[in-house]
């Protein structure tokens, strides 16, 4: 039976979510999460920077005699490029760039990353994915109708990374993950889906894919979070949660400093994503990211509720912007516009409907947030 609507009267995280849970005052669980779980461990203040430095200090001290002491994915958004920024200037490490290129890098990620590489004397490696490999599986995923259609890039991005940190040996990996504007984490329905599912992308891709992924980086959840970590000592570590980290400030040092450019929205340094999540996600499902890139800034405190209220209200992008940038992604995956309209238009699936480990991960999911390892609300 579907639910009355409803929206939480703190945020603006509402019944699209389907497992949201709301008190008798209309207030949220992503609100009671943030405030009783999350905000009681968080601390972007005087005790996170002594953490921050005494995390700095180990890393630099067993990175003594190698070339790089950590290594950083960069994919020239505000999250990793201020990540880049703290790792080098506040902390002093010597860290590796990495950034992969899986085709859908804007022309302003591009001169975001140069920017930063150049301002900070740091060296950069860059991955580029095999395209005929990734456009045959991110035109699979489209035809398995799930909502997860950033999954390939994702899977491509992290992967690459481990698999990189691991035939080098680098121990550290840093992240621009962060409690400031990422606390309220999408539902896995709105394409939320938690970690490198090994077993879902092989059966999606053998059933809509055409040609065989011989070179396609995957590291499967199991992997990095059990064999990487345990017997590798590999660390994951995000520095953005032990100081302030406020996102119009962070954006206003990397302009200033670096002549960086901020983004119209979270995630539009890829075109693809900025595609999915501004138009597929939103026409063809009924969600909207935003709604929870927007509570989490109303939750710490960088948006007030009205303003979230009122910029959700209206597209991200204009329509006949978005309506040019659906012939450009069917042109760059080799369909016509009437093929990807025919995908567009097909009846709408879950990642259930394809072999998945998600039990497995949710049960993961569960031993962390029972260890204090995770906080957010994971569903």
């Amino acid at each position: 039976m579907m639910r009355e609507y409803q929206i939480c009267t703190k945020t603006i995280m509402d019944t699209s979510d389907p497992n949201i849970i709301f008190d008798e005052s209309g207030v949220s669980d992503y609100y009671h999460n943030f405030h009783n779980v999350m905000l009681p461990n968080w601390h972007p203040n005087e005790k996170g920077f002594i953490e921050l430095m005494k995390v700095a200090n180990k890393i630099k001290n067993e990175g003594i005699g190698k070339d790089f002491d950590c290594i950083l994915g960069l994919s020239g958004g505000l999250d990793s490029s201020y990540a880049i920024y703290v790792a080098k200037e506040i902390m002093g490490l010597r860290p590796l760039v990495f950034h992969v290129d899986a085709g859908w890098n804007t022309q302003q990620a591009v001169g975001n990353i140069e920017k930063l590489i150049d301002g900070l004397s740091l060296d950069l490696y860059t991955e580029v994915i095999n395209w005929e490999e990734m456009k045959d599986l991110q035109v699979a995923f489209l035809k398995s109708q799930i909502s997860d259609q950033d999954l390939p890039q994702d899977y491509a991005f992290f992967s690459a990374l481990y698999k990189f940190a691991k035939k080098n040996k680098i121990k550290y990996v840093l992240t621009g993950s962060n409690i400031s504007t990422e606390c309220c984490r999408e539902p896995e329905e709105w394409g939320g889906y938690a970690g490198i599912d090994t077993l879902l992308v092989k059966d999606i891709h053998n059933k809509f894919g055409k040609r065989p992924l011989k070179t396609f980086p995957l590291v499967d959840i199991l992997s990095y979070k059990i064999y990487y970590r345990y017997v590798l000592g590999m660390q994951v570590f995000k520095p953005l949660d032990l100081l302030p980290y406020v996102k119009a400030d962070a954006e206003k040092l990397l302009k200033d400093k670096f002549g960086w450019e901020k983004f119209q929205h979270k995630h539009h340094e890829s075109r693809f994503t900025r595609f999915y999540e501004d138009y597929w996600l939103p026409k063809k499902f009924g969600y909207e990211k935003r709604r929870a890139h927007f509570s989490s800034l109303i939750l710490t405190g960088q948006m007030t509720r009205d303003e979230a209220l009122e910029r959700i209200s209206k597209p991200e992008m204009d329509e006949a912007f978005l309506r040019q940038e659906f012939e450009y992604v069917a042109n760059k995956l080799d369909l016509t516009v009437d093929e990807l309209q025919a995908i567009f238009d097909a009846p709408n699936k879950t990642y259930k409907e394809y072999k998945n480990k998600k039990f497995l991960i949710d049960m993961g999911a569960k031993v962390m947030r029972f260890l204090g390892l995770e906080k957010r609300l994971f569903r």
